[in-house]
């Protein structure tokens, strides 16, 4: 295993910065000085905050194990994180508005901190406490910047609207590479240095003051309208229902990344005993999903013009057979790591695929005004399923709940497989959910 880690996270990296290179040959228009400074001055914010956020990831299982938690308890754990992310999304994407969104990114920096830090607590309710505190700043992480970017953009700056695409591009390559790199820092730090299981958490805050830092040095406050809870819920719930586009959209992002949620919390368990560094596996997860998102961005290009909807389908297809490898390769009696570690990495390409695919689709059909409604109503059966998987993971034997629950994922899949079949039947000439006909994506000022 911990030959395969190395040689798997060598060779996607390779394939994924390979294809990375090939897809960047076209050069682009001339850059904008103005809007590189700007561009600038928003991404050395805001990935620090990204990388702080990637530490966090390969080592919180393991670090409840050192603390001599079950895997019950931990289930319970990782269960009031999915939990708190559903009730405190709306709420913090009104406390953005209200607040400021560049004050919220503060106060993300200041939440995750006080996250990491409980780590060092051995005390079970404290760490519970800790997850509140995660799914707090995952909500702000995901909300205030780029609320504050868009609102400089085009407001402050009036940069052309088609050159958001281009720094969200820029900023998830980066993404992708932070972390896969977080995956290295934290096995350095908790392996190779012998530091342990919390040492990356302590190692994301200097991160989250840096973020910190920089936000109130370099950025200017703005706020957005305000907005009711009730009436935001209720207008997406009436849109999710009107249009039959957004309520399959709505079933296949619940389904999937439900499953998505549940291996986030089954990986650790499933590869741990067999020894690899948990860091190097991450990060091999990671080096899969940026090739996955890679080759999704060349398949919808000028060259090749497969369609976004095509692409969603094959992503869960990919995923449900990565789960229908786990259901014998997690066997009691009959593990078989390798093969294990194969089916979590087709997953993680299946997510590369996927996340634009659903982006894009999720950007054609859903009105901008709606957008925050219905994709509350989305998250809400995602995180009921996950909780729901992992609390039966939590009343079964460790080792045939594993397996059992990789079944239901797969059935989970299938599903999720019929729901886009429906889509595609649904929208096969709808010219919202194909790409435009002359050309791909706007351009926007290379860098």
């Amino acid at each position: 295993m911990l030959l395969a880690a190395y040689a798997s996270l060598a060779a996607l990296l390779a394939a994924a910065l390979g294809l990375e290179l090939f897809s960047r040959r076209t050069p682009g228009p001339a850059t904008n000085p103005a809007f590189a400074r700007f561009q600038h001055r928003f991404l050395r914010a805001y990935l620090p905050a990204l990388a702080a956020d990637w530490l966090q990831g390969p080592y919180l299982y393991k670090l409840y194990h050192h603390y001599r938690f079950v895997e019950g308890q931990i289930a319970i754990l990782y269960v009031c994180g999915f939990a708190s992310a559903v009730l405190l999304g709306p709420p913090a994407a009104l406390l953005v508005d209200r607040l400021g969104r560049r004050a919220s990114c503060v106060l993300f920096s200041l939440s995750c901190a006080a996250c990491c830090l409980t780590k060092l607590s051995r005390d079970y309710l404290v760490l519970a406490a800790g997850r509140v505190l995660g799914g707090l700043a995952t909500a702000l992480l995901f909300s205030a910047f780029e609320a504050w970017y868009v609102h400089e953009h085009v407001e402050r700056h009036d940069f052309p609207a088609e050159w958001l695409a281009g720094t969200f591009a820029r900023a998830a390559f980066w993404n992708n590479v932070l972390a896969v790199g977080a995956g290295v820092v934290a096995t350095a730090l908790a392996e190779w240095l012998g530091l342990g299981p919390v040492a990356p958490f302590m190692a994301a805050i200097p991160l989250l003051a840096l973020a910190a830092v920089l936000v109130l040095k370099d950025w200017e406050e703005n706020r957005g309208p305000p907005r009711a809870l009730a009436k935001t819920c209720g207008d997406g719930l009436r849109c999710l229902l009107a249009d039959g586009r957004v309520l399959l959209l709505g079933t296949v992002q619940a389904l999937f990344e439900s499953v998505v949620y549940i291996f986030i919390f089954l990986w650790t368990p499933v590869l741990d005993p067999h020894g690899p560094p948990l860091g190097i596996v991450f990060s091999s997860f990671m080096a899969a999903s940026m090739l996955g998102s890679v080759l999704q961005r060349v398949a919808v290009s000028a060259r090749y013009r497969l369609q976004p909807v095509h692409l969603l389908a094959l992503a869960v297809l990919l995923a449900f057979l990565s789960l229908f490898m786990l259901t014998f390769s997690t066997g009691p009696g009959q593990e078989s790591p390798a093969e294990s570690f194969l089916a979590f990495l087709l997953l993680e390409l299946a997510c590369g695929l996927y996340f634009p695919s659903m982006g894009f689709l999720r950007r054609k059909v859903i009105p901008e005004k709606e957008r925050a409604g219905v994709l509350h109503w989305f998250r809400v059966p995602l995180n009921l399923l996950a909780c729901l998987g992992l609390l039966l993971l939590h009343g079964s034997d460790h080792r045939s709940g594993t397996r059992s629950i990789f079944a239901l994922c797969a059935a989970l899949m299938l599903l999720a497989l019929l729901a886009v079949g429906r889509l595609f039947t649904v929208g096969r000439h709808d010219p919202e959910l194909r790409l435009p006909p002359s050309q791909g994506p706007p351009e926007s000022p290379e860098l």
